[in-house]
């Protein structure tokens, strides 16, 4: 038996060091096809078990679930189970797999010979009563064939070549869901906890909705995940880049109404860290980002977009300049009152001056609204990101171009912070 198990396994190899090498360019087919049928054959298997798969998913059909996962990788199968395990509390609308390619990247040939290719793999999906448009990101996956039948067999494969799966919060532990008033919070920590994060966005909501409208969804998502590097994972970063943030607003400016969901994604550490003022601050900042994104694009300096979410979050706090702008006012206190609006590059997570960017974008934006009106901020920040010059949106809304404005502004940061 050890004779003809050895002669099997040779025989495979043999298969496998044709159809290895050929599998990036599409093999899959029976002998005698070209490489465009065997591409094609190759890709419909994959659709079928994608689509098959995305159904388990949705319905939650955990031996469905598991029967398109290879037996043969015993670690990727626990693993997968698990995650099903861990989405079960999640409220799904919507999830589906849509094959980009196969042949993403190369696969050494496998030990036993069995025939494998590597599929990008775009993920959509959508939480029931939230998501008026999918969350999207890649996933990288092994497709392995066992009797002429597909299956999957791995998702890390590519890590080495930099081609990562993303990753999302149900990869982390099982998820915990909260539903507040106007927000769903999916978390790794305790319900009570998560009731937390639910309040402080519930109060934001109202805040948003009275500098900017009606014209978003009113709702907010908020993941939470248990430590820093699971936030870093999260948004495919380093946790360095991420120790002093308190939580980051992922999705897509640019005024497109087709991008993906938005989701706040908190720093356990650093949130936890706040005082409940600081909490309902952040939470709010990021809420504002939420209902702005359409009106967000590349036009928009970034000392407008974070000063426009400071000044909703501080709008009503009663606090005064210095105690909210402590960072700059110890500048202008020392003579170092910023010759210049905030650049984007001060407003890199890792920058120096980045308290005093912060700062600086929320004076200017708030001494549009106290020496104009909050309408004109808002109609201001509309206008802007529709392109054109900073200068000539500064004439048409405020009637000062922009180095006046920012004459006007270091008198204000003087007068406000000396």
């Amino acid at each position: 038996m050890a004779g003809r198990a050895w002669s099997s396994r040779v025989r495979r190899g043999g298969v496998a060091a044709v159809c290895g090498a050929l599998l990036v360019a599409g093999c899959g087919g029976g002998a005698g096809t070209g490489k465009g049928s065997a591409t094609a054959s190759v890709d419909a298997a994959a659709r079928t078990l994608l689509a098959r798969h995305s159904t388990a998913v949705l319905h939650r059909d955990r031996t469905a679930f598991l029967a398109g996962i290879d037996p043969a990788a015993t670690r990727f199968r626990a693993r997968q189970a698990k995650v099903f395990a861990d989405l079960a509390d999640v409220p799904l609308a919507a999830w589906s797999y849509q094959l980009v390619r196969t042949g993403a990247f190369a696969l050494p040939p496998a030990a036993d010979g069995t025939a494998r290719t590597a599929a990008e793999v775009r993920l959509s999906y959508r939480l029931r009563g939230y998501d008026s448009r999918p969350v999207v990101s890649t996933a990288y996956l092994t497709l392995a064939r066992h009797g002429g039948r597909w299956y999957l067999a791995g998702d890390d494969d590519g890590n080495a070549s930099g081609h990562r799966t993303a990753t999302q919060i149900w990869d982390q532990g099982p998820v915990r869901v909260v539903r507040g008033a106007h927000s769903l919070v999916l978390g790794l920590g305790t319900v009570a906890a998560l009731r937390g994060y639910a309040a402080d966005a519930d109060a934001a909501v109202p805040a948003v909705r009275h500098a900017f409208g009606s014209g978003w969804p009113g709702d907010v998502v908020v993941e939470a995940p248990s430590t820093l590097d699971q936030m870093a994972a999260l948004l495919s970063g380093d946790p360095a880049d991420y120790r002093d943030i308190a939580a980051v607003t992922t999705g897509e400016g640019g005024g497109n109404e087709a991008a993906p969901a938005d989701r706040v994604i908190l720093n356990p550490a650093a949130f936890g860290e706040l005082s409940a003022f600081g909490r309902q601050v952040v939470l709010t900042h990021e809420t504002t980002h939420v209902a702005t994104r359409l009106s967000t694009t590349v036009s928009t300096p970034l000392w407008l977009s974070e000063g426009v979410a400071d000044w909703v979050a501080y709008r009503d706090s009663g606090r005064t300049a210095r105690e909210i702008a402590p960072e700059l006012a110890a500048d202008v206190g020392a003579g170092r009152t910023p010759a210049a609006l905030p650049s984007a590059a001060d407003f890199g997570s890792t920058a120096k001056g980045l308290a005093q960017a912060y700062e600086g974008g929320w004076l200017a934006c708030r001494m549009i609204a106290d020496q104009w009106s909050p309408d004109t901020l808002t109609a201001f920040y509309r206008a802007v990101a529709k392109g054109g010059t900073l200068d000539a949106h500064l004439r048409a809304a405020l009637g000062i171009g922009l180095a006046d404005f920012t004459a006007k502004w270091r008198a204000y940061v003087k007068e406000e912070l000396g």
